[in-house]
């Protein structure tokens, strides 16, 4: 799925959008033991109510692809012939109205989900979406397909803060909590794809709401396949890769032009607003370090690195590699935080046999909020 057919789907998380007539699901709490079991109607429920619901569900379909969002992929033999298709299969063939299937789902979440002994609400829904037929103009015509599928949420639910609350009765101000409340989406699905804006049963679009924890108890338990890494597991093998390969030679010029490139592929692509998730590949990653005069052999066993790590002929994604909003600089005893904008102006010296980073530092200068002046000529700290 792409942005374009996600934004699509988001849109229709209204009352007067969506086709979604029920909302099921069942709360469990810190000892997976269902609490009760949610069968309401959509449209016997006050309006803000209905809004909150769907809200939740829409949470379900936010964040970045590719970090938030993650594709899963079953094999040919899964779709054929496995439980874990033929499970998802009949909640959306159902249109979950089949009580025996919505239970046998709600055991494999609580059996697998860990959720720190918290209690938590699965939260089901069924839509179907007319897709309107795009004229080359870009105009909706009348609809040719009907989208048919289910969104699951998985949300926390926290005990409320005691308040100051105001008691008519008293005309008093007196403390009140506010009872149980549903916190946004740890995790959820999407089942099955919106590809080509028409139904994939081949994929499914996994959600996480840190993208460092995926839950992959959940998705072995689900889709029964190999998790994908996390953002913080690739961002991880991307720098074992490049010190493996550089052998602790990688010198600052080389870590400063791999980041502007990153952040450069990233910024053209948000002003683009393409809808594709972006990518990078070794290969592209090879010829920034030959440019910047890293021998062959070297770009080679990076490259070699990153298909033992990410698979072969596997793509990246930039935002999981570096930090676009900040350039990081840490020695032993100190840390350096600057907009990455600015990173060009740090420059690596050896004085006097000592390795130093200098940084400019003409003007504006202020210690812990103190403007102090730079005095010349002052000798430079002994070892």
């Amino acid at each position: 799925m792409n942005l374009k057919e996600l934004g699509e789907l988001r849109r229709r998380f209204r009352p007067e959008k969506s086709a979604v007539s029920r909302i099921y699901g069942c709360y469990v709490n810190g000892n997976r033991n269902v609490v009760s079991y949610l069968d309401e109607s959509l449209g016997g429920m006050p309006q803000e109510e209905a809004e909150k619901y769907l809200s939740l569900l829409k949470k379900s379909l936010s964040g970045g692809l590719g970090r938030n969002l993650i594709d899963i992929t079953f094999t040919n033999e899964q779709v054929m012939d496995s439980d874990e298709h033929r499970l998802l299969m009949a909640l959306r063939d159902s249109e979950l109205k089949n009580g025996e299937v919505r239970n046998e789902f709600y055991q494999k979440v609580i059996d697998s989900l860990d959720m720190d002994g918290g209690n938590y609400l699965i939260l089901l829904a069924h839509d179907a979406y007319d897709v309107p037929r795009r004229t080359k103009d870009g105009a909706a015509e009348d609809s040719e397909t009907v989208f048919s599928y289910i969104v699951c949420s998985i949300c926390p639910v926290k005990d409320g803060k005691q308040e100051l609350g105001y008691f008519p009765g008293d005309n008093g101000f007196h403390n009140c909590t506010a009872g149980q409340i549903v916190s946004t989406p740890e995790l959820g699905f999407l089942f099955p794809a919106f590809d080509d804006r028409t139904a994939n049963i081949y994929n499914a679009l996994f959600y996480a709401r840190k993208p460092e924890a995926l839950h992959h108890e959940v998705i072995e338990a689900l889709f029964k396949m190999e998790p994908p890494m996390t953002a913080v597991e690739q961002k991880e093998a991307f720098q074992t890769a490049l010190c493996d390969a550089l052998e602790g030679a990688c010198s600052l010029d080389v870590a400063w032009t791999l980041h502007e490139e990153l952040r450069s592929k990233i910024e053209e692509h948000q002003a683009s607003k393409e809808s594709d998730a972006l990518e990078v590949t070794s290969q592209e990653l090879g010829k920034v370090l030959r440019g910047c005069g890293v021998p062959e052999e070297q770009v080679t066993t990076f490259q070699e690195k990153c298909s033992e790590l990410f698979g072969s002929g596997a793509v990246m994604n930039p935002l999981n590699l570096i930090d676009s909003k900040k350039y990081e600089i840490k020695t032993e005893e100190v840390t350096i935080i600057m907009e990455p904008e600015c990173s060009y102006a740090v420059i690596d010296r050896v004085i006097d046999g000592r390795k130093y980073l200098l940084i400019p530092a003409d003007e504006g200068v202020e210690v812990n909020g103190l403007p102090v002046e730079i005095r010349e000529e002052k000798p430079l700290p002994e070892e």
